[in-house]
């Protein structure tokens, strides 16, 4: 089966194994790299995504800076970051120069958001965006340990629940988004509904977490089927908004804990 990951389906098949001497067969609609032309490998996938992070951490800097006098930004670099999000997804040929504009918008829109949410919901002292960075590097390196040691297994089954999840979780998330303006929570839609609404955010939370786990696999998929170096951008940038994606999750959780202490 392969994944519906609409970053990295074209690069791996999850299949069970059906063996040829043992072996997994693989398929893929990416074909391999062409004789004389250099393959992907793990170094190259970690050393785009540190391009990428380091990127997004300069947006987040002028994000940040910007968002006092001018918070709109954080909503101008939103819309940017999920254009840019899009085309770099549905995009058949790489575009290194796209997911960099890719990291360095969604930088500023972390950058702004962060600033307001640290502003508005955290208490005096409370360092909202220290303790959700934190968090989710934490969550990373937890998964990564959980994947690497063969604890989390990334075949089928775990890819049909995932889907499932993924998609339910989408649906409310697109309801309570336009909820949100009529008041529902406070403003925060389904996620500011009591226990309800913490137990909406704390799913968001593991289902970005368990995200990362068909990133990784993927990541091992590409580099195993020898794909063209090129590819190490996509895979980064996968990863990346995984990420994204995850500091997003604990951001809203970290406040509307905070919010409902006050």
């Amino acid at each position: 089966m392969q994944t519906k990951n609409p970053v990295m389906r074209n690069y791996a098949d999850f299949r069970e194994p059906d063996s040829v001497l043992g072996q997994p067969q693989q398929t893929s609609t990416t074909g391999a790299a062409l004789p004389g032309q250099r393959v992907v490998t793990l170094d190259d996938v970690v050393m785009k995504s540190a391009m990428m992070l380091g990127l997004l951490l300069v947006g987040a800097y002028f994000g940040w800076s910007l968002a006092p006098a001018n918070p709109g930004i954080a909503f101008v670099a939103m819309g940017i970051g999920f254009v840019l999000g899009l085309v770099n997804i549905f995009k058949k040929q790489v575009s290194p120069g796209l997911v960099l504009a890719y990291a360095a918008a969604q930088g500023v829109f972390l950058g702004a958001i962060s600033f307001i949410f640290q502003n508005t919901f955290a208490a005096q002292g409370t360092n909202l965006v220290g303790n959700t960075v934190m968090a989710t590097v934490v969550a990373f390196a937890v998964m990564l340990t959980l994947y690497r040691t063969g604890i989390i297994k990334v075949n089928a089954r775990f890819i049909k629940i995932m889907m499932v999840a993924l998609v339910s979780y989408l649906v409310i998330a697109v309801i309570s988004f336009f909820s949100s303006f009529a008041g529902v929570g406070g403003g925060w839609g389904f996620y500011g509904v009591g226990g309800f609404g913490i137990l909406l955010v704390l799913a968001g939370v593991g289902l970005a977490s368990f995200s990362l786990a068909l990133d990784f696999e993927a990541i091992n998929q590409a580099v195993a089927m020898n794909l063209p170096e090129r590819e190490s951008w996509k895979l980064a940038f996968g990863l990346v908004l995984t990420l994204v994606w995850l500091y997003i999750e604990f951001l809203r959780l970290f406040a509307i804990l905070a919010a409902n202490r006050d």
